[in-house]
């Protein structure tokens, strides 16, 4: 996994991501295909679809978007704190107990 966040984050510090370019086409793939599922959906609306039906996608975007969500934590957890604590900034440790705490509401 290449470099980990630097600067300031969410608590008011800017953070930067130095991505590789097949982690970020694979992240914006995903992304893509759930933007997809959700046209799907509004479509699925404006032509009248059955209730069940439509529920059923807005499960699936639910779960791709958690999905989504735990691949960007473990990568975030592999790079970004792992690097920060190896670096002596235990910030790192608050700020992913923060984030799993505002996530697993």
């Amino acid at each position: 996994m290449p470099g980990c966040c630097t600067a300031e984050g969410a608590a008011g510090r800017k953070k930067a991501v130095p991505r590789s370019e097949k982690e970020q086409k694979e992240l914006v793939t995903r992304l893509n295909r759930i933007e997809g599922q959700i046209r799907g959906i509004r479509g699925m609306i404006e032509d009248g679809r059955y209730c069940v039906d439509v529920l059923v996608q807005v499960s699936a975007v639910q779960s791709a978007l958690q999905s989504f969500g735990r691949e960007l934590l473990g990568s975030h957890i592999r790079s970004c704190v792992a690097d920060d604590i190896r670096n002596g900034g235990e910030d790192a440790v608050e700020e992913l107990v923060m984030l799993l705490q505002k996530t697993m509401r």
